[in-house]
């Protein structure tokens, strides 16, 4: 179908998603609204971005405008309070003067409002499964009257550990109802999750789940962890637009972002230890145009629904490749073309070449003259448990410095304290991907300096790191200083920048 009029809904929900500005649904739409209007179960499985929350509350609208009935009539659970907010939004533009406001039922939100919004009768319900948990023991809700239930990013929720309190709200709920299931992904425990309650489901599967969306670019920049700020600096002085920056960590969010504000640009920062009204104000910002620049975790990947992201930049490479797709489906939505950048240094090679293998796509890779990874030499084999292999016909020992014969074994003679003139055996312990310990070195092969200094080759301490940042991450530019006449580019920008 082309346009919604041509959709099975009423000539009511038709005017208010035109006056929305909605006016072709996407092919999940397509495929979801009229079978759910039908009244039959839906399993829909989709990439992130292609408008699933259209897809599921069109028809509870449809529903409660045939249905007066006093009482909760539908219920969406979803995995964050971000997303029960979005999905109540959402709502009330399709509601109109009609039908009553939706209740949030969400952690981190003052409960008074939450329990205001159930008692003067909302039908509809936006819930987290660990707060609609508490307020069912409490007895403060109810769902006799429950028609339709929403299980929206299954995957998500079952990630999150939500699986017991899933089952606890689901024990409660009346048996005849309608469930409408949508996921970015269908694994083993999202199919349990439909065989228990859902009822001869009809299946939509649009596109492949593992596959970023075809109108959203990739290109990675090789770059030294030193110099990702300057990279992101030249990058975004030199692009307009709304650029979502993502980091693997909440310390390393807040830092960014505020260096960025330092140096000149409009940034907020949304991630786990920022409270809800700094977060609610920090997407409010971004979704108005305030901030030009949001830099936040993973807790809102799947979390932000803004239009007109032009630019997803993942100063961290994400810990899961599943969670890349997630990340850079946050542009290109609607239809619409985006740009995805990651930064990739030394240690994040063999980490995007899993990315590409999980997509099924390559991802161009740049470099900037000066801002090169530095790739360190491939260690020495070493034998079983980080020994270096033994030389044939002859023993290495301590007393080699004194003269001895290298084949003599002097017997009852220790050395004590006596170590090799040969190169040093470093044993690498650790080499899981992300950690920053690279190896660790034994403590009598470690070489001697004045005053205690642990640095070695000029640049590095015993585990790892970089010396001068305790953190292990660059050091930072010194303020004002800028690099001039870079020539990188995303590939559509203008000179204006995201300068303020």
């Amino acid at each position: 179908m082309s346009t919604f009029s041509e959709l099975p809904i009423s000539p009511y929900t038709k005017e208010r998603l035109a006056s929305a500005g909605f006016t072709t649904p996407t092919p999940v739409q397509d495929a979801a609204i009229p079978k759910a209007i039908e009244g039959k179960d839906i399993l829909a499985t989709a990439q992130t971005g292609t408008g699933k929350t259209l897809a599921f509350l069109v028809p509870i609208v449809e529903h409660m405008l045939k249905d007066n009935t006093a009482g909760v009539a539908a219920l969406v659970l979803l995995p964050t309070r971000e997303l029960a907010m979005q999905v109540a939004d959402t709502y009330d533009i399709l509601r109109g003067k009609r039908l009553g406001p939706a209740a949030l039922v969400v952690g981190g939100l003052a409960e008074g409002a939450q329990l205001t919004a159930l008692r003067r009768g909302a039908r509809l319900i936006g819930a987290t499964p660990g707060r609609l948990e508490d307020f069912l023991d409490r007895k403060i809700v109810q769902f006799r009257g429950l028609k339709i239930l929403v299980l929206d990013e299954a995957d998500r929720m079952l990630d999150m550990g939500f699986l017991p309190s899933i089952r606890r709200i689901a024990s409660v709920l009346p048996r005849e109802r309608q469930t409408l299931c949508f996921s970015a992904t269908l694994e083993a425990s999202v199919a349990h999750l439909v065989h228990d309650y859902m009822r001869h489901p009809v299946r939509v599967s649009i596109g492949s789940v593992l596959k970023p969306a075809e109108n959203i670019r990739m290109q990675a920049f090789e770059v030294a962890v030193d110099q990702k700020y300057a990279l992101l600096e030249g990058l975004l002085a030199k692009e307009t637009g709304r650029v979502l920056i993502f980091t693997r960590t909440r310390r390393g969010a807040e830092r960014l972002a505020k260096t960025l504000n330092r140096d000149g640009f409009a940034a907020a920062r949304i991630h786990g230890d920022r409270t809800q009204a700094q977060r609610t104000a920090a997407l409010s910002g971004f979704q108005t145009g305030r901030h030009s620049i949001l830099v936040a975790t993973d807790v809102a990947a799947r979390g932000i629904d803004v239009a007109g992201v032009t630019h997803v930049i993942n100063f961290d490479l994400p810990k899961f490749a599943e969670d890349y797709v997630h990340r850079i489906g946050r542009t290109g939505r609607g239809g619409a073309s985006g740009i995805a950048v990651s930064f990739a240094s030394s240690r994040d090679a063999l980490h995007l070449k899993r990315i590409e293998r999980y997509t099924g796509q390559s991802i161009a890779a740049h470099t900037v003259p000066g801002m090169e990874p530095k790739y360190k030499p491939r260690p020495q084999p070493t034998g079983a448990r980080g020994k270096p292999p033994k030389r044939q016909g002859h023993h290495t020992s301590p007393d080699s410095r004194h003269g001895h014969n290298q084949g003599q074994r002097h017997e009852g003679q220790r050395h004590e304290g006596h170590r090799p003139d040969g190169p040093r055996h470093v044993r690498f312990a650790d080499t899981r991907q992300g950690d920053q310990r690279h190896g660790d070195q034994r403590w009598a092969d470690r070489p001697r300096h004045a005053g205690g200094n642990r640095e070695v080759n000029g640049n590095r301490d015993f585990s790892g790191n970089r010396a001068g940042n305790g953190n292990g991450n660059r050091a930072p530019s010194p303020t004002g200083q800028r690099r001039q006449g870079s020539s990188f580019s995303l590939g559509r920008g203008h000179n204006a920048g995201n300068k303020r």
